[in-house]
């Protein structure tokens, strides 16, 4: 018997190569009907005898390309429709509708394979793609996905990239980024010196100009995927130290790129997890230990024995490396460095004129193309974390939830606008995020889309990346929000653009505490509703009471919290002075505490005497000395009397160097006390004093603080647990990203049975808030 069938499929399922996916599985199971793309997502309509379709519909899901993702299948049957063949139609828009889209992918094999084939036709053409690969969100208008709706529509295809586009068993059909040397965009190379009309017109050419800049030491501004990068040779000590001074980037480590694996593990020890993550078709950058053989200048990251690595994930970035030789042995240039094309804490530049403008003084020279990028999209930060390796067996041995090895530090190109999938249908939402890492979050339907990042919202140009990133996204995905949730803190750039919009538009608004949205977006990830123990650390989040807060463990479900424990208080000089000077930090630590400033101490000799004097004076007389329970300052705090750092010129700086000391081999520990709701300081510091003036090594010192505030967490969260019979426990905010803590405290978790849930999907940081703010306001909607 002949019958009809209807599907619509919804999720990553355009950009894919999810149609020539479908039109070659129904030819050959020789079904006639057709596919087309919509707003909506695909629809399918087909017809064949019963048995036909069901293995239709199996392999549908089964077999679908590697970079879809099906988030609903819907099928139907129906009387036949007495289709001649089948086909693929025009896609059709459909007022309101919407549908997730394709981050963009590394260069596949294939299109690899091309690109230095002397005999194909795209041999050396930088900008060669297909449906499994190449530029996606970045060049994207608006929906449906198709060329006149990318910033590839004013290139007219050529006979013969038209002929594979127009061909259903070409891989390149309706790649809307498709191109050639005779049709597509074009490459050049622009001196800073000169004027724009004096350049390097042809490709090859620009690129060995690029290569020999490199060996000469200069700096050359890459126009990329998502904006431009800086580079230079990660070799060159000369180049790296200048690039850091042209770009005031004091010691903020740089992000490389290398030509392979085999590169990488020359410099790096590689784990199979890192290897999986690094080769991944999202190709973020990877933290790696380095080896103590690398020949990677330390001015590429000071103080720290990890570097930031990606493998090259454009045709250009390939280029760049080739030289003609066989093997990467014996090349001249191994190793760039390749950060951010732009000022430090302004928006990466994604334009010609920009790029000109902005990085002139920056470069020494422009590598541009004439493809333009609609949205900036920076690289995605992530780091290998394996917890399964931490639950250990015992008869009562606790689950850590979604096993995987991705840990988010910074998510955006090759995983924006990937959704999170939320466990109910939600009202249309914004949620604009923090200060610090800014990411913001719409949601439609049962989806949470969390934006690229956007950056430390300290400035006007950054605010403006922030609106039209929110206005794009608006328009992506067919929002208009019915209400706009936020932070408690009154000075956020943020807050200020919601309660302005919020004026002007009449939306109501939604204040949701910073702490309580860091653990409900790692709830949201894992679809959690009930209640859970939230233990939330960081540098600075605005409390109920006016205080910074940041040591916070919390009752928390999907809509509000209560907060059970803290860290004690303690007085925080000058606010943001005493977040850039830890040594100020340090000194209100042991003030508010009863501890003598003991001369010995590196902490209290970073002061002058008339300089002591006046800071005992602000802290006695409480003159602009906000209290805190911050986890990050008391690290700032403790990293300052241990010797590691007075002062610091990047967040979390102190904090990472003073992780990255500790013996893993050491046992001890400082004893913190938990009583009263509260996880008491004052023997930690006292015992540090001691072992730092008895000349124990930092080393040992480090540890000691690692173990204990781990032991200090296990202790509270089974105090709560006694308390409420709750088992479950999340773990979210900026100082879980040290790892050496995270491991031991999810090890002494999973000793106790308690289930743990960690980050998987966004960053532990506050680029993570905008999706744990959008869940709150959506749950409270929902009431």
């Amino acid at each position: 018997m002949m019958e009809g069938v209807k599907v619509h499929i919804t999720g990553v399922v355009q950009g894919v190569g999810f149609r020539p996916f479908v039109y070659n599985l129904a030819t050959n199971l020789n079904l006639k009907g057709w596919v087309k793309n919509t707003s909506a997502g695909v629809e399918i309509e087909a017809d064949g005898d019963k048995n036909t379709l069901d293995v239709f519909l199996q392999k549908l899901r089964d077999d679908a390309p590697t970079l879809s993702r099906i988030d609903d299948f819907t099928a139907s049957f129906q009387p036949r429709n007495g289709f001649a063949q089948f086909d693929i139609i025009h896609s059709e828009s459909v007022d309101g509708a919407f549908q997730p889209i394709s981050p963009d992918v590394a260069i596949c094999d294939d299109c690899l394979r091309e690109l230095f084939d002397p005999n194909d036709r795209r041999y050396r053409y930088p900008f060669i793609n297909c449906t499994n690969c190449g530029p996606r969100f970045t060049i994207i208008q608006d929906i449906p996905y198709d060329r006149p709706f990318t910033t590839m529509a004013g290139f007219k295809l050529c006979p013969d990239c038209e002929r594979e586009y127009k061909d259903p068993t070409n891989r390149r059909f309706h790649a809307q980024p498709v191109a050639c040397s005779v049709c597509g965009p074009k490459m050049w190379l622009e001196f800073s010196s000169k004027a724009e009309g004096q350049r390097s017109t042809a490709e090859h050419n620009a690129i060995v100009q690029t290569q020999k800049l490199f060996t000469e030491g200069k700096i050359v501004a890459i126009k990329g995927l998502g904006g431009f990068h800086l580079a230079c040779d990660a070799t060159n000590t000369k180049a790296v130290t200048e690039l850091r001074t042209r770009k005031l980037r004091v010691d903020k480590p740089f992000a490389l790129m290398m030509p392979d694996l085999k590169t990488i593990e020359r410099h790096c020890f590689v784990s199979k997890a890192e290897k999986e993550l690094l080769t991944s078709p999202a190709r973020p950058i990877v933290l790696l230990k380095k080896k103590p053989e690398s020949t990677i200048v330390e001015e590429v990251s000071p103080k720290q024995d990890w570097l930031g690595v990606m493998l090259p994930y454009t045709p250009l970035h390939y280029l760049l490396f080739d030289d003609g030789r066989q093997t990467t042995d014996d090349r001249p240039l191994s190793t760039l460095v390749m950060t951010s094309g732009n000022l430090s804490e302004e928006p990466i530049a994604t334009g010609n004129e920009e790029a000109r403008e902005r990085l002139a003084k920056l470069a020494d020279a422009l590598l541009m193309h004439n493809r333009d990028i609609h949205i900036r999209c920076d690289d995605s930060v992530v780091r290998a974390f394996d917890d399964r390796a931490l639950t250990i067996d015992h008869k009562q041995s606790s689950i850590v939830h979604r096993p995987s090895s991705v840990y988010p530090l910074r998510r955006s190109r090759g995983y924006s606008p990937f959704p999170v999938k939320l466990p109910f249908d939600v009202a249309p939402l914004l949620a604009t995020g923090s200060e610090l890492k800014n990411t913001f979050c719409i949601t439609n339907g049962n989806y949470a889309f969390l934006s690229h990042h956007i950056g430390d919202m300290e400035n006007y140009e950054t605010l403006k990346s922030f609106e039209q990133g929110v206005e794009h996204f608006e328009r992506l995905f067919r929002v208009k929000p019915e209400a706009i949730a936020y932070d408690m803190h009154p000075n956020y750039l943020a807050t200020r653009y919601t309660l302005e919009r919020a004026e002007r538009e009449g939306l109501p608004i939604i204040a949701v505490q910073h702490h309580h949205a860091h653990i409900a977006a790692c709830m949201a990830e894992h679809g959690l509703i009930e209640p859970v123990i939230g233990v939330s650390f960081d540098g600075t989040g605005y409390g109920d009471d006016s205080a910074i807060w940041g040591g916070e463990f919390l009752v928390a479900d999907s809509q509000s919290y209560q907060r059970a424990a803290h860290l004690e208080y303690f007085p925080l000089p000058g606010g943001d002075a005493a977040i850039k000077k830890p040594a100020r930090t340090a000194l209100a630590l042991l003030w508010s505490l009863g501890l003598e400033w003991d001369e010995r101490l590196a902490s209290v000799l970073e002061f002058c005497a008339e300089d002591r004097v006046t800071l005992r004076l602000q802290l006695e007389k409480k003159i602009n000395t906000p209290m805190t329970s911050s986890m990050g300052r008391l690290f700032d705090a403790v990293s300052a009397l241990a010797g590691v750092r007075q002062k610091v010129n990047h967040e979390g700086q102190a904090a990472i160097e003073f992780e990255a000391m500790a013996d893993s081999a050491e046992a001890g520990q400082y004893v913190f006390g938990v009583e009263s709701g509260r996880v008491r300081v004052g023997s930690v510091v006292e015992a540090l004093i001691k072992d730092v003036m008895a000349g124990i090594p930092t080393s040992k010192i480090s540890a000691r603080f690692h173990n204990g505030l781990a032991e200090a967490v296990r202790e509270t969260v089974q105090k709560i647990s006694r308390e409420t019979s709750l088992r479950s426990v999340v773990l979210s905010g900026g100082v879980w990203q040290n790892i050496t803590l995270l491991q031991k405290t999810i090890s002494l978790l999973s000793k106790d049975g308690f289930e743990i849930y960690i980050h998987r999907e966004v960053p532990t940081n506050d680029g993570g808030l905008s999706l744990g703010q959008a869940y709150i306001a959506a749950s409270r909607l929902r009431g």
